[in-house]
């Protein structure tokens, strides 16, 4: 296997958006600590609480750094795609598409689940940490959609030591829940791996099969220009 890879630094202005979100949150968290809960100060919300316990545990820097870790596509395609190669074999699909779904569950890897400490957690693929998971696990905030509306919680993810074993355990898991059937051998087919992921339950997103089409073909264009000569 592969060593594992180290997916790129912050890039300048490529978090805004989720720096923007932190200052937010932040201020929210500050004004939780100054005044604590009451009528005029309601429980911190599902973000706020997430902060909350990682300033508790690792301060204000390194709750910062947890937020998010940006860079741009096209590096984070090249940091996963090593390891995509290996799961999309075992799952009879083409590596792009494994790489993609890395992608929209991380936002590219600006949105990664974070251990309790900062640390990485290597699970680019949200899975979350069930009663049967004997590995190492980490608590994150989440979107879940209930009733057609989004809905953000708290809950338990699985946590690896480093990228290959989180692919790995990804190619397992799609290639033996029978959900997945469907996802299995379907090549270059993007499309048809993100309906069977979807009617599968992969995600509760109604556009879920939508999205990860999209992102397929988004990091194919991406591929393309990078390997098509300028004329």
């Amino acid at each position: 296997m592969p060593a594992a890879a180290t997916l790129p630094a912050p890039a300048p202005g490529a978090a805004g958006q989720f720096s923007a979100l932190y200052r937010q949150t932040r201020q929210e968290v500050s004004d939780y600590i100054r005044h604590g809960e009451s009528e005029a100060m309601p429980a911190l919300s599902p973000d706020g609480a997430w902060l909350h316990s990682r300033l508790a545990m690792v301060g204000e820097a390194g709750a910062a750094r947890a937020v998010s870790l940006a860079g741009s596509a096209e590096d984070f395609a090249s940091a996963v795609l090593p390891y995509a190669r290996q799961a999309a074999s075992a799952l009879g699909v083409a590596p792009e598409i494994v790489a993609a779904h890395a992608a929209l569950e991380s936002d590219w890897g600006r949105r990664p689940i974070v251990r309790e400490d900062g640390a990485n957690s290597f699970n680019l693929f949200g899975i979350k940490a069930g009663e049967g998971w004997q590995g190492e696990r980490t608590r994150s905030v989440t979107h879940e959609f209930v009733d057609g509306q989004a809905r953000k919680s708290v809950e338990s993810f699985r946590a690896y030591p480093d990228y290959a074993a989180a692919f790995n355990d990804y190619a397992r898991l799609i290639s033996s829940n029978p959900r997945y059937r469907a996802a299995l051998g379907v090549g270059s087919d993007g499309a048809a791996y993100a309906r069977a992921l979807a009617q599968g339950g992969y995600a509760t997103d109604p556009d879920y099969a939508a999205k990860l089409s999209s992102v397929v073909t988004s990091l194919r264009q991406r591929q393309a220009r990078v390997t098509t000569p300028a004329g």
